[in-house]
């Protein structure tokens, strides 16, 4: 890489995690929570103070979701920390990869909004599903009252599988694969979760398997005219800034004309992003922006 890829990188880079988008937040997020608990994990362990010769730290112990209903009603707040939680370097790594790659798939043709549902939701649904799990399957019962769970790959998941939904025939170029479509590469994602269910950690699969199957029930549902989102619209919808000559007569725009405001408003994005791609952040005037700032704000 010459000093001038290795710039135009350091800017995208930069570009990237400056906006105000759920997407660079949600990584973010889970980067500062895994060092919140490296750190926090050093200091017992520079001073001994942890003595309960568990396989996991106390802060763990405080924020992954446990198996044990017992446990988890006077733990409610799990079934979200959890999906921000990651001990290991290459489980946030991999899982954040997987998110930036699916995240940047899935914002191309749906809402910022319905990414961070998707991960939320997802996540939730993989709650549910190791926890079931491991409170019905007699072969659990005997390391559900200290199992835990914690990670984002049901969340992460359940965007991969969204975006592969609504786009399956997109397709990825993969390192020493080629072009591979994005459906054969959830299908490969999901398969592997189903047969490593025997393996070394059952309950993350099965939280897997949970995400991945909320993401692919969202999208069948949105493309089947349900939003199932839209409850959470009277929570955070904000009034919509438009151009001069968009807005009606004081009253809400219809759905075919906030459809066509926001394609207009994507091909404007979508332009401004093959610009940094081909030459780099510093190549945009300072309408485009400001532009793509508050586009990311209002999204």
């Amino acid at each position: 890489m010459n000093p001038s890829q290795t710039n135009q990188f350091f800017d995208n880079f930069r570009h990237f995690f400056s906006r105000p988008a759920v997407l660079p937040r949600l990584i973010m997020v889970n980067t500062a929570v895994f060092l919140l608990v490296y750190i926090v994990n050093l200091f017992f362990w520079l001073f001994q103070l942890d003595s309960s010769q568990d396989l996991f730290s106390p802060l763990t112990r405080f924020l992954a979701i446990p198996a044990s209903l017992s446990q988890l009603v006077v733990k409610p707040w799990t079934v979200l920390t959890y999906m921000f939680l990651h001990e290991g370097f290459f489980h946030l790594f991999f899982n954040m990869l997987v998110l930036y790659f699916g995240g940047q798939i899935f914002l191309q043709y749906l809402s910022q909004r319905k990414l961070l549902s998707t991960y939320l939701l997802g996540g939730l649904t993989g709650a549910a599903f190791y926890v079931l799990a491991y409170n019905l399957f007699p072969v659990f019962h005997q390391v559900s009252e200290r199992s835990l769970a914690l990670g984002a790959s049901a969340s992460v998941l359940a965007v991969l599988i969204a975006a592969a939904t609504y786009v399956p025939h997109y397709t990825v170029n993969l390192i020493l694969i080629g072009p591979v479509k994005l459906k054969y590469l959830a299908i490969v994602f999901v398969v592997l979760d189903f047969f490593s269910i025997q393996g070394n950690n059952p309950g993350g699969h099965i939280a897997h398997l949970g995400g991945a199957l909320w993401g692919f029930l969202y999208i069948w549902l949105y493309r089947n005219g349900k939003d199932v989102y839209s409850v959470f619209n009277q929570f955070y919808r904000k009034p919509m800034q438009v151009k001069p000559g968009y807005q009606k007569a004081n009253r809400p725009l219809t759905d075919d004309e906030f459809n066509r405001i926001k394609n207009e408003e994507q091909k404007l994005i979508d332009h401004i992003l093959d610009k940094i791609a081909k030459d780099g952040y510093k190549s945009l005037t300072k309408k485009e922006k400001e532009f793509l700032f508050k586009s990311g704000k209002n999204n």
